[in-house]
């Protein structure tokens, strides 16, 4: 009989990769023909994103079935858990060009403008963040760190505790802490959103404060922009896995898909504090 962790499982050919070719190929179509103006361009942008879903739907419940039929052994699992962690080095690598871009701007930029040379050319331009840069002749108001991105800050916080107190109740076994600690940690993600939007609504209709409000403005939606985006994609996450657990699956010894889940947010938790230190508060 052949022992089960000796060999490495291997899928059969599958046709999602060729589905999932064709949404990045409607998706960039569709983004080319939308800058230019073109009257096909969000149709097809739209298209492509269904064509995304769908095919992330369904790679992924070949997947999850492979999964439950007992395929997978340890050495798959060890290929996931490696895969995850490039996945999410490579998400570190994502926001570590956005944080540099914010240093560049605030410690060289910003400085070098408001030389003595740079006063011929920008008079009365001070060295002074938030700033959005001496070619920007408008007025707008810098985001506080009190208020919604403090609140929001508590929030996720919370969130990366209650998932935390529900993979307790997964590897004891307790069902009940499981479901309750997804339902709190999606509620406090969904709750997060909401204020983003929120905020984002307040720092445009009276703040002035907009993408095209130069450096300040761009720096700051790129960052918070593509982090509320992390946590849009980890409350779907979150809310699939929940789906499952109360479908029975899962097990104490048996559950990196959760595992997986819980990396990515609590990744996206220590991202949101570096932005609440570094563009909101200082």
């Amino acid at each position: 009989m052949t022992n089960r962790e000796s060999y490495y499982y291997v899928p059969s050919p599958s046709y999602w990769p060729l589905i999932g070719a064709l949404a990045l190929l409607l998706l960039a179509s569709g983004a080319v023909l939308w800058i230019n103006a073109y009257t096909l361009g969000p149709a097809l942008v739209a298209a492509g994103f269904a064509v995304l879903i769908f095919m992330l739907a369904g790679w992924f419940r070949v997947v999850i079935k492979e999964s439950e039929g007992g395929l997978y052994n340890k050495r798959v699992d060890s290929s996931f858990r490696w895969a995850m962690s490039w996945f999410i080095f490579s998400e570190v690598m994502f926001f570590a060009a956005f944080f540099g871009a914010l240093f560049y701007a605030r410690v060289f930029s910003v400085p070098d403008l408001a030389s003595v040379d740079s006063q011929l050319l920008w008079p009365n331009f001070s060295a002074i963040w938030p700033n959005a840069g001496p070619g920007y002749k408008g007025n707008f108001s810098a985001m506080a760190a009190m208020g919604i991105p403090a609140i929001n800050t508590l929030l996720l916080l919370s969130s990366g505790a209650t998932l935390t107190w529900a993979h307790w109740g997964l590897l004891q076994n307790k069902r009940s802490q499981l479901i309750l600690g997804l339902i709190l940690t999606i509620g406090l993600g969904l709750i997060f959103i909401s204020l983003q939007a929120h905020e984002y609504s307040h720092a445009y209709a009276e703040m002035n404060l907009k993408l095209t409000t130069g450096i300040y403005g761009t720096t700051f939606y790129m960052l918070t922009g593509f982090h509320g985006l992390h946590v849009t994609i980890g409350v779907t996450m979150l809310s699939v896995i929940l789906l499952r657990v109360l479908r029975g699956h899962f097990k104490p010894d048996h559950h990196f898909a959760f595992e997986a889940v819980a990396w990515y947010w609590h990744f996206v938790d220590v991202v949101w504090l570096l932005l609440f230190i570094v563009v909101y508060w200082i």
